[in-house]
């Protein structure tokens, strides 16, 4: 079983085009229906984000792998095949492990080290599960990923510096206004985007605050815990004319707010309209910066302020670097033993069927030994035979990192004959990782 992984991020594609494979909740369903039709897959992990859309998978043979997700990705982005080479990048073998671990770790993020991947991935992660699409292999992959997250900001502190995607849109306001005490700030969308927003505007000194969201109850609960008043969603435009910044971060699959509406809201203003598009797919027609007035950045103007305050993260990412090597070849170490794993089952279980035939044809020449006798020698036959079995265990593991695993587990099967045994022990792992 070999491991890939394909998909775009904001490294590869901007994010017009990242819009397109942005899979919300209710077409996972669809995706994974999708995705399992697929043979030459035998396990599947869809990661997606603002930011990201990548699958993870395990399959029978890498190319054919590769062609079958290449070629549903591009279907569902509508790219044609020289935009997918541009576009898409494809891991394979250990750099879908160390790729893995970056992104978890917060390395491969617009924002160095931020919070949100670590949750997303294990989301993702947890999605897989309730869906039964992942694999041994993956399931583990993906546990050992979220703990290098966990391990990293505990050991590193890359994360104790307040830069998010939220944090750089209200940032990049102040750069624009100065003092936001006196500014009217409208966030429309109450996830968490838009409450970390909140936090950050607040700690500017933002006092008049609006909440807009599709359900009420939320721009409601929102708006009362930090001191907003909150907007129904249909009403919304209404107040652009009196507001002076607009952060758009709902999880809408469509534009909320459209050119032709704004030309019409923004006649009468006499200072300029500040909208900071952070949603992906985008919350604002691209066309409103046509509009006199009105200024739109989205999630990728954010990349310059971004920058500010990073050095520290930056110092941060070091250590965790260093870390990371460790922690992949922790990985591939163990991954690469599961090929020589049905060899040393049927090893011991040959060493416990001899020693179950020697011990009854012992107790049956003994005539019935008392239970402490009895005791005594199982106990010693069990340690021969595991004594036995040690130093060839471990020799075959140590092989199989080396890569000569396949080698030695052959000649351990044609010496001790374990052809029958290593093709029983072979189904059962595979049962149990389904």
């Amino acid at each position: 079983m070999h491991l890939i992984a394909l998909g775009m991020n904001h490294r590869t594609a901007p994010v017009m085009i990242r819009e397109r494979l942005a899979f919300s909740s209710s077409t996972m369903k669809s995706v994974v229906k999708e995705l399992k039709r697929f043979s030459s897959v035998n396990g599947f992990i869809v990661l997606t984000t603002c930011n990201r859309t990548e699958i993870y998978a395990s399959v029978h043979r890498v190319q054919e792998g590769i062609c079958d997700l290449k070629r549903y990705l591009c279907q569902q982005a509508q790219l044609s095949e020289t935009e997918v080479s541009r576009y898409f990048h494809i891991w394979t073998c250990e750099r879908v492990v160390e790729h893995l671990f970056r992104v978890t770790a917060g390395l491969d993020s617009m924002i160095l080290g931020e919070t949100e991947i670590q949750g997303q991935v294990n989301d993702a992660y947890q999605y897989a599960c309730s869906m039964n699409t992942g694999d041994k292999i993956l399931n583990t992959l993906f546990q050992e990923a979220i703990r290098f997250g966990k391990q990293i900001r505990s050991q590193t502190g890359i994360d104790q510096h307040p830069v998010s995607v939220s944090y750089a849109a209200v940032e990049l306001a102040r750069s624009v206004f100065g003092d936001l005490s006196e500014c009217t700030v409208l966030i429309i969308g109450a996830g968490e985007m838009g409450e970390l927003a909140l936090k950050y505007l607040i700690a500017r000194g933002v006092k008049t605050i609006l909440v807009s969201n599709r359900s009420y109850d939320r721009a409601c609960h929102l708006a009362e815990e930090y001191g907003g008043e909150a907007i129904r969603y249909d009403h919304f435009l209404t107040r652009l004319e009196n507001t002076d910044i607009v952060i758009g971060c709902t999880a809408a699959a469509h534009f909320v707010i459209h050119a032709e509406q704004l030309c019409q809201v923004v006649k009468g203003r006499k200072s300029p309209l500040f909208l900071i598009d952070i949603a992906v797919p985008r919350d604002v027609d691209p066309d409103v910066k046509e509009i006199p007035g009105v200024i739109l950045y989205n999630i990728d103007d954010l990349q310059e302020v971004i920058l500010e305050g990073m050095q520290e993260r930056k110092k941060a990412s070091i250590k965790a670097e260093e870390m990371l090597q460790d922690a992949v070849d922790e990985f591939l170490n163990w991954s690469s033993t599961l090929t020589v794993v049905p060899t040393i089952k049927a090893l011991k279980q040959k060493g416990n069927e001899i020693m179950e035939e020697e011990l009854n044809r012992c107790f049956n020449r003994l005539g019935g030994a008392d239970p402490r006798t009895e005791k005594v020698i199982r106990s010693m036959a069990y340690s021969i035979v595991n004594k036995l079995l040690h130093s060839p265990t471990v020799r075959l593991k140590e092989y199989a990192c080396g890569g000569d695993g396949q080698l030695y587990g052959k000649m351990l099967e044609d010496l001790f004959d374990l052809s029958h045994l290593h093709h029983d022990a072979r189904q059962l792992g595979e049962h149990r990782s389904q």
